[in-house]
């Protein structure tokens, strides 16, 4: 069921107990956090500090031991496994440290693959859409291009419109500069911040802050617990001015 909030994100009270033998371990221990539409957060703490399960909590990629998940207005707890598949597909775009590109597969082609997946019919031209996805994150002259054909910047920018190009509710992106050199990341950072100007929910789970600096919002967690959760007045711009000075295309 559906309910009409400007939330895209409603956690309440969410635990995750992991049993390791006759031993349990409390991942998450009654997290409450609510991120609305529009927003650019940064998640960040240390290992094992719950950021990890949280990430696979909020994309559905796993399951809560007890709480209540609300993402886009559905009701994510009590989901069978393919019930989870299905709002994975339709509300959420992953971007990973490795780009998990298909190797022998042009750009256009690797953006397109998801929408094979998709059951909802909402895109009546795929190639259109990966095209346009392309075109939005600066690609437009490699659709053709194989991963091999492409630095580890491009190679993330397919990523990413790959990942938009469902037109998800959030951007689920973890560690996603991991891999880049520090002009690579501002080229990336950039990217995100102006996704994000065009109305793209952003959530970035890094362990570095001067990553952490470039979002509005920065949640720290630790020990399974959100310790800080504070507005950040005055977000890093990874500004376009700042990458042509390095000679990076924005």
């Amino acid at each position: 069921m559906s309910t009409i909030s400007s939330y895209v994100i409603e956690i309440r009270s969410l635990t995750r107990v992991f049993r390791v033998g006759d031993i349990s371990v409390r991942a998450l221990r009654g997290v409450d956090l609510a991120i609305r539409n529009g927003e650019f957060v940064a998640i960040m703490g240390s290992s094992g500090s719950g950021k990890s399960t949280l990430m696979n909590l909020l994309g559905c990629l796993d399951v809560p031991t007890s709480g209540e998940y609300l993402l886009d207005g559905e009701h994510v707890i009590g989901l069978s496994k393919n019930q989870r598949a299905d709002i994975r597909n339709r509300k959420v775009g992953f971007v990973f440290q490795g780009y998990n590109l298909l190797a022998r597969t042009t750009a256009v082609e690797n953006v397109e693959m998801p929408l094979s997946y998709s059951r909802t019919g909402h895109i009546s031209d795929p190639r259109k859409a990966a095209v346009d996805a392309l075109v939005r994150v600066g690609l437009a002259d490699r659709l053709d291009h194989t991963p091999s054909q492409l630095s580890g910047g491009q190679q993330q920018r397919v990523a990413i419109a790959r990942a938009l190009v469902n037109q998800p509710a959030i951007l689920l992106a973890d560690e996603p500069t991991g891999n880049l050199d520090s002009v690579m990341s501002l080229e990336i950072i950039a990217l995100f911040q102006q996704l994000n100007r065009d109305g793209v929910t952003v959530i970035l789970v890094t362990h570095e802050q001067e990553i952490a600096d470039y979002a509005q919002r920065v949640i720290v967690l630790r020990d399974g617990k959100i310790v800080t959760d504070r507005i950040n007045e005055h977000p890093l711009e990874a500004a376009q001015s700042r990458c042509e000075t390095q000679g990076v295309m924005s």
